[in-house]
């Protein structure tokens, strides 16, 4: 395993983020393994060095913060957890969902304890609240930090002005300012790289892309991704526009290359990414134990600037997903 600072936190984190969206309540999506599962991949992904966690309030409405804290108990202290607040927990609670100070202090609570934790290493507003003033929110997550629940706030997908705006009131006001940024990016989603990745090289932030692999688009061939369950009752992964304007050959590409090396596709798209030297830390789901596995020897993957000029060469504008 390699490891980086993440950002300016000071933080060392692996090279790979384990996302624990994967296991918890499979009533909650269909491709969500049970808690068993959860507790397996938690420890393969220990022994394979990763010590990088992310998991947020609505996956399994709570249920993988739960199974991840007991997944580390007797490990949190070496490992670096992350959780984020944003959408609704409970349909006949509207203070359950949003960035109000209500929604954070309560939301925050319930999840350290699920956590099994009393700090939380990097806590992430999930989505922008149009509701709530962005100076209320952040005056919230600076008072978490002061009591000493949170050691870091980040933030995830939204517009580069509003992130602007963001790390603007934080120097204004003297509040705690967003470290991290977790955004859609991946070979066959390139948005950020025009305003938000910019942004937060200049501002030193530390970058952990959600959705590294297409939501499983980049890992397998178009005709045969099609056909499986995520892509058939994934609504997320068929909104998002991974074949759009050059998407189908870039996976063509990815699939050629792969074939040259004698590796998965999977493992192409995730070289590409951690050839970026704005990305920290890509946020790897996995199904299966040996797609953590295959991730992790991702690592070992070089791709030469030929390479990645051919991988990336079909690219096209798409509309900006991933904001909602």
């Amino acid at each position: 395993m390699e490891y980086t600072t993440l950002g300016s936190t000071g933080i060392e984190v692996s090279r790979l983020c384990l996302g624990c969206m994967s296991f918890g309540d499979p009533e909650w999506r269909e491709w969500v393994n049970g808690e068993a599962f959860g507790h397996e991949l938690v420890e393969r992904a220990r022994e394979l060095g990763i010590n990088f966690f992310d998991t947020a309030n609505m996956y399994s409405r709570g249920e993988s913060e739960r199974i991840l804290g007991e997944a580390l108990e007797g490990h949190r202290e070496a490992s670096v957890i992350a959780t984020k607040v944003f959408f609704p927990m409970r349909e006949d609670d509207p203070n359950s969902g949003g960035l109000s100070r209500k929604t954070i202090d309560q939301e925050l609570s319930n999840s350290l304890d699920r956590l099994g934790v009393d700090t939380v290493d990097l806590y992430q507003t999930h989505r922008w609240d149009y509701d709530t003033p962005i100076e209320e929110t952040l005056r919230a997550l600076t008072d978490a930090v002061r009591r000493g629940q949170v050691r870091h706030v980040g933030a995830s997908s939204m517009w580069a002005y509003q992130l602007a705006e963001a790390l603007h009131t934080s120097d204004r006001l003297g509040l705690e300012r967003f470290a991290t940024m977790q955004n859609h990016y991946n070979l066959a989603y390139r948005e950020e790289e025009r305003e938000v990745l910019p942004l937060c090289e200049r501002e030193g932030l530390g970058v952990v892309p959600w959705s590294p692999m297409a939501r499983g688009y980049l890992t397998r061939p178009h005709e045969a991704y099609m056909s499986t369950k995520r892509a058939e009752t994934d609504d997320y992964a068929q909104k998002h526009p991974y074949a759009d304007n050059g998407g189908r050959e870039i996976n063509e590409r990815v699939e050629e290359l792969a074939a040259d090396r004698g590796v998965s596709m999977a493992q192409i798209a995730l070289s590409w990414l951690l050839h970026k030297e704005w990305v920290d830390a890509p946020i790897v789901g996995a199904s299966k134990l040996e797609h953590l596995e295959d991730a992790v020897e991702a690592l070992e993957i070089d791709l030469s600037e030929s390479d990645l000029e051919y991988l990336e060469e079909p690219y096209g504008p798409v509309s900006v997903s991933g904001h909602e």
